[in-house]
């Protein structure tokens, strides 16, 4: 990304629109279609505001989350959600990209079911290589949904408008999600991978001296793997019906149970080394994971 490209922000529909020059039907939700866009965009970034989904039909467009590129190519799905700092970067201005999606702000959402399963759709914080690549048959539920959307904005708004738009908005996240599940099994072979090197990790943590860093978390594993933590904790849990945490946990566990049965080190001690600030609180995790209190599980091993 260029040094002086500009930052816009994006907390509105009305500001989208007027930046690519198209026509706002709704203020707080747009159907976008890019073909029919009268401006160019080009090395900016966008600090949104606002809900973001793109399908990609064609491959001139470059999106960046800090430094990365999406993995963002013909017939790809992107999606952003407020907070999100998004580049755009072509080889050459594009007037009319062949690109469609949905934009919606928060505000729309706001007392309808969606507004309480929102925070389930966790591929709005993916990244980078992150992108949900469609079937043709994928493409064309998608579309059919924005088509939907489409239409019930172009009416008149009425006290019925919202949570309509809002239900039609929630059937094209739960196909996305299913596209993504189907997505997640058809590269199981590069899951396998990632899951490998979380494995490995994982066992190395306390014996390579991480354990004074702190109790490992999602986020190092996730790092590790080139992943953000949403899309990898996604992944584990599909992969292996555990989330992350809950293998971290007993991997944490399986350290600590090693280390009472084998030493007489203070349970403090054990704490400590294992990145725990508070031995209480190793104390209250030992005791959720195996129902009794380290010093009981030293005793019972030691019998």
């Amino acid at each position: 990304m260029k040094q002086d490209a500009k930052i816009v922000k994006l907390d509105s529909i009305d500001a989208y629109n007027k930046l690519y020059g198209l026509e706002t039907l709704h203020p707080l939700v747009t159907v976008i279609n890019l073909k029919e866009a009268t401006r160019t965009v080009n090395h900016i970034w966008m600090d949104y505001g606002v809900y973001a989904l793109y399908l990609k039909n064609d491959v001139n467009c470059t999106l960046k989350y800090g430094r990365q590129p999406y993995d963002y190519q013909e017939g790809t799905v992107v999606s952003f959600s407020p907070g999100h700092l998004i580049g755009v970067e072509m080889d050459k201005d594009v007037i009319a990209p062949d690109v469609v999606g949905l934009m919606f702000h928060p505000d729309l959402i706001y007392g309808t079911p969606l507004a309480g399963k929102i925070k389930n759709y966790s591929f709005f914080d993916y990244s980078q290589r992150e992108a949900l690549h469609l079937s043709a048959e994928e493409r064309a539920l998608f579309e059919e949904c924005l088509q939907r959307i489409k239409s019930e904005i172009k009416h008149p708004v009425d006290k019925h408008t919202a949570e309509i738009v809002a239900s039609h908005i929630q059937v094209l996240l739960d196909y996305l999600s299913r596209f993504y599940e189907r997505q997640f099994i058809t590269r199981r072979k590069v899951n396998s991978d990632t899951l490998n090197k979380f494995e490995q990790a994982l066992k190395r943590y306390y014996t390579d001296g991480h354990g004074k860093d702190g109790v490992p978390t999602v986020n190092y594993f996730a790092d590790i793997v080139n992943l953000t933590p949403g899309y990898f904790g996604d992944l584990v849990k599909r992969e292996t019906g555990k989330t992350a945490q809950e293998i971290i946990a007993l991997r944490i566990i399986e350290s600590a149970k090693e280390r009472l049965s084998r030493t007489d080190d203070d349970i403090s001690i054990i704490a400590y080394d294992l990145g725990f600030q508070y031995p209480q609180h190793f104390s209250r995790m030992f005791r959720r994971q195996t129902g009794i209190s380290p010093s009981q599980f030293r005793e019972k091993a030691r019998v």
